[in-house]
């Protein structure tokens, strides 16, 4: 292990954690009165899967290559579905809210069905990082996973914050602007797939 590995390992989380960054800010947004332990439990969803797909994707590599190799192509369109599915949930929800001004703060938090599903959405690209720490040893390929989690624990609490102020300003808003957030990420990930 050496200072290029957690450097390398620093800058992989980095990327694979842009969209549970987004993702994150739309549910600040969507949820402006989130507490701090909330905060925590959220971007510690979002790092646990971000930890586990890689590690998943190395094990598939080490025992059943050919099925992850079909499965890989499948991705982009699982994404797209979940993100899509919960960012169109999100604008309808905001829609409702605006026509009915205010509505009780619980209605409004993510819910723990939708948080497991962001999670797995945010994150289900990362299985296919298996491949590039395929020549890591297991203790190798742990670190860089947990690195992995603990970059996108960070990135995701800083995005939580950011869309806690947005969303004291944009009231009613934030939950649409949010819902367009997942629907754009669903879409970039699936058009990136595809070229």
């Amino acid at each position: 292990m050496s200072f290029i590995f957690i450097i390398n390992s620093m800058l992989l989380g980095t990327g694979l954690a842009m969209d549970a960054f987004s993702v994150s800010l739309a549910n600040g947004l969507r949820e402006p009165a989130m507490r701090k332990g909330r905060m925590c439990l959220i971007a510690g969803v979002y790092a646990l899967f971000q930890y586990a797909m890689p590690m998943t994707g190395w094990i598939l590599v080490h025992t059943i290559v050919e099925l992850f190799s079909s499965f890989e192509k499948a991705v982009p369109y699982i994404a797209l579905a979940l993100l899509l599915y919960l960012g169109g949930k999100m604008v309808i929800e905001g829609i409702h809210e605006r026509n009915k001004k205010t509505e009780e703060e619980e209605k409004t938090k993510v819910k723990t069905g939708e948080l497991l599903v962001q999670g797995l959405a945010t994150s289900i690209d990362a299985l296919s990082v298996g491949f590039t720490i395929e020549a890591y040893d297991l203790m190798l390929a742990n670190t860089a996973s947990v690195i992995i989690g603990l970059v996108t624990f960070v990135i995701c609490i800083a995005g939580l914050y950011a869309g806690r102020k947005l969303g004291t300003r944009l009231s009613w808003g934030a939950s649409v602007l949010g819902g367009c957030i997942l629907i754009a990420i669903g879409l970039e990930i699936f058009i990136g797939a595809m070229w």
